[in-house]
């Protein structure tokens, strides 16, 4: 016996009666297959209290409002775009979505997402570089396979400027510094210092403290797999909500965005510096205490 779920048009509604994650919640109160439940939270046609929810297991509890826009398509891309022309688009991922699919993952990731909406233009979409999965921010794609391969082997001397913005346990000594390291990797993915490894260099600066957390600038000089990870797990001051490489806390997403992105672009003979917003909740978390 399901729910009773009203539909206004093109909008299905119900009030939550019980605590749950959201997919479990939406599975057990519609008559609607899973995976199409699935289609409409990676599309972002799913609201709670008039926020566009995207987790599968974002917590529910009695008394919310949901609303799915059952009429939302492949048209439209549910997140941010920071820029697009004939050959490039730049993203903003969100957090918890893998950029490219993974053996347990095939179709919840960013390359699907936008290659079924580039899909609706007659365009296709090619993999540059990637973020970690539970990392949110500035991602570039390419258009064409051409324009894919001139990134990628130019990346190091294109790329001027890759800024990220995290949140730390503690509060750093030095307000300001360098963290060089070499780093391996396991044959299960874990990442570690060796002076065996590839050369990793991590540039941060504080932005802001309390007694408990500081939020960081910063600026990576290489690219290694989990580099800013490993490199504040080093030194004692992991970034928060970091289960693989920090403590277990109450976070559900990794404090990490990469918030700034500039890059030479041979198309227009020019610098292009792409740029979002630092997260709100990074800078809640450190005005909290």
């Amino acid at each position: 016996m399901y729910n009773l779920v009203i539909s206004f048009g093109d909008i299905m509604n119900l009030i939550v009666k019980n605590e749950d994650f959201l997919l479990d919640y939406l599975y057990k109160n519609m008559d609607m297959p899973k995976k199409r439940i699935k289609q409409y939270l990676t599309h972002g046609s799913v609201f709670i209290n008039n926020s566009k929810i995207l987790k599968y297991d974002y917590k529910v509890y009695p008394g919310m409002n949901i609303f799915i826009d059952t009429n939302s398509n492949k048209n439209t891309f549910p997140f941010e775009i920071l820029y697009e022309d004939k050959y490039i688009i730049v993203v903003n991922k969100p957090s918890n979505l893998l950029t490219i699919a993974s053996s347990k993952e095939k179709e919840k990731t960013l390359y699907h997402i936008l290659r079924e909406y580039l899909n609706h233009k007659k365009e296709k979409v090619f993999i540059v570089h990637r973020l970690d999965k539970d990392t949110s921010g500035i991602i570039i794609f390419a258009k064409d396979e051409k324009t894919k391969n001139m990134l990628q082997d130019k990346w190091n001397s294109l790329v001027t400027l890759r800024e990220y913005s995290a949140v730390v346990h503690g509060s750093l000594k030095e307000k300001k510094g360098r963290i060089e390291q070499n780093l391996l990797e396991t044959k299960t993915n874990l990442v570690y210092v060796n002076k065996d490894g590839k050369k990793a260099i991590t540039n941060y600066e504080v932005i802001k403290e309390n007694k408990d957390y500081s939020l960081l600038s910063i600026n990576i000089e290489t690219g290694r797999k989990n580099q800013i990870r490993v490199a504040f797990s080093s030194i004692k001051h992991p970034i928060v909500g970091d289960n693989k490489y920090g403590i277990k806390d109450k976070e559900t997403r990794l404090y990490l965005h990469a918030n700034r992105l500039k890059l030479y672009y041979p198309y227009l003979k020019k610098e292009i510096l792409f740029e979002t917003t630092i997260p709100n909740e990074f800078k809640k978390i450190v005005r909290e205490k």
